[in-house]
């Protein structure tokens, strides 16, 4: 399974790890994901998803509902 927020599309990002003395490796950023489910009132059903602790935010902000038609909106969805 990929490290991809079903939500937001954020993504593993890639770095550098820098030393002391400035020598430079390759290192990865992962998001911080979360699988969580949740109730969905106008389908009467439950959806488990795996989403970043910003969308958690956005979700208790907004409603599930209005994340879920962004996220549609936004190609992140396809159902």
């Amino acid at each position: 399974m990929a490290r991809v927020c079903d939500l937001t599309g954020k993504r593993v990002q890639v770095g550098n790890r820098v030393s002391h003395a400035n020598n430079k490796t390759k290192r990865k950023f992962f998001p911080n994901l979360q699988k969580k489910r949740f109730y969905i009132p106008e389908e009467d059903a439950w959806v488990t998803l795996k989403v970043s602790t910003s969308a958690l935010r956005n979700i208790t902000k907004n409603g599930i509902s209005a994340v879920l038609k962004k996220a549609k909106a936004d190609g992140y969805i396809v159902y």
